[in-house]
């Protein structure tokens, strides 16, 4: 009670965003300040099926994202240990980053098979460690750089030299990297391609990074920087939106859809007013949309080195409800918010996904990313707080 009495939130349903509060406490490690993504391995997106993963660590993304959460709901010293457990973990070459590490900051992640295992209702492979971790994840860039920025706006509007020095040497980094193909935000394994999403989330870095050191008054190539960020914006609404579909599309010269597209106009690329956005919403409906939710992509459609199908991504439904919510469709928002609560268990947790069909929730249990996805849809709908779906990022003019 100490602790859930200290957040900030005043809107309608308190009680589950209580509830995720709670859940992304008791996903992070005290004693580092790491938060893993869920605390299970192997629980099948896909019942029978091989998309069965361990999660039982921490992703740079999904701690960035509990972060701002938190901070949303005003628990600063949160941010504090996690800002610490960053400085410790990615000490070094920003080369040498990766995307996800052990609760302690481990990198040795390797990812194998308990063949002796029959697995979650016949659900092979049981596996141990996870071979995304060395993949390439531009997006991973974006997420920590606008978590840079909003840790500088809510704590103590100041940065220390060390802070900056470590965003500047990411910013570098990404430079040299940004024009890469990667796996994306979703760690397909069907190869590189440039994702759409990522390409965006470089745009973020450099936009964050700019808009901190202009503020903070920290030596930096802000000319160049802003060169970057522009030319980034120009490639990506040059060959990742579809003029056919007349939406943002998957990857660069893809002619099927992600819902990633859906927080373009959350993070501030495009105004949600843009027709682009708004094209963008109306092809995800259309295509994405199954029984009420929203899937992150189609399988069939997409090279993620995967056989069989998968539930309804939770998250990528609660991006729906502020991407509703901030293009004007207020009372379709909340009727979509009302039924994703509707899916939690009767402890309020949420899985991964959700399988339409069977009625129940798939995929690696309690997830952080459904929890934080719904605390950013709850905020988004209430007006309270500082979260960045309101605070003025969407006041940038691209």
């Amino acid at each position: 009670m100490d602790w859930t009495g200290k957040h900030t939130y005043q809107g309608r349903h308190r009680e589950m965003v209580e509830r995720s509060l709670i859940t992304l406490k008791a996903l992070t490690y005290a004693p580092t300040g790491g938060i893993i993504a869920a605390p299970t391995t192997s629980l099948p997106e896909d019942i029978g099926g091989v998309r069965n993963w361990d999660y039982r660590y921490c992703w740079l993304r999904d701690s960035t994202l509990t972060l701002l959460a938190l901070m949303n709901s005003g628990y600063h010293e949160e941010a504090r240990d996690w800002m610490n457990w960053l400085r410790r973990t990615v000490a070094g070459n920003p080369d040498q980053a990766q995307i996800m590490y052990g609760v302690a900051g481990e990198r040795l992640l390797a990812e194998w098979e308990i063949d002796a295992l029959p697995g979650y209702e016949n659900s092979r492979p049981v596996r141990i460690g996870n071979a995304a971790a060395g993949q390439l994840q531009l997006d991973t860039y974006g997420e920590l750089l606008d978590t840079f920025f909003w840790t500088y706006r809510s704590l103590t509007r100041e940065f220390r030299a060390a802070e900056f020095a470590l965003l500047r040497a990411m910013v570098k980094h990404l430079e040299s990297i940004w024009q890469l193909p990667d796996e994306g935000i979703w760690e397909v394994r069907g190869g590189a391609k440039h994702f759409t999403y990522s390409k965006v989330m470089a745009w973020v870095a450099f936009d964050r990074a700019i808009r901190i050191a202009e503020k903070c008054g920290f030596q930096a190539p802000i000319r160049r920087w802003k060169k970057t960020r522009d030319a980034i914006h120009r490639q990506v609404c040059e060959k990742g939106f579809s003029k056919r579909l007349n939406s943002f599309v998957q990857h660069y010269g893809a002619k099927h859809l992600d819902a990633s597209a859906l927080l373009l106009a959350v993070v501030g690329f495009l105004p949600p007013d843009d027709p682009r956005i708004l094209g963008t919403v109306t092809a995800i409906e259309k295509y994405l949309m199954q029984d009420g939710l929203v899937m992150r992509y189609e399988t069939s459609k997409t090279s993620d080195g995967l056989r069989g199908s998968e539930g309804k991504f939770l998250a990528c439904s609660f991006w729906m409800v502020c991407c509703l919510k901030l293009i004007g469709r207020h009372a379709e928002a909340e009727k979509l918010f009302e039924r994703l609560l509707l899916l939690a268990n009767d402890v309020g947790l949420l899985a991964e996904e959700y399988d339409t069909k069977r009625r129940r929730q798939v995929g690696n249990f309690p997830q952080a990313f459904s929890h934080i996805s719904l605390l950013a849809a709850a905020y988004s709908l209430s007006h309270t707080g500082q979260d960045r779906h309101t605070a003025g990022v969407l006041n940038h003019k691209a």
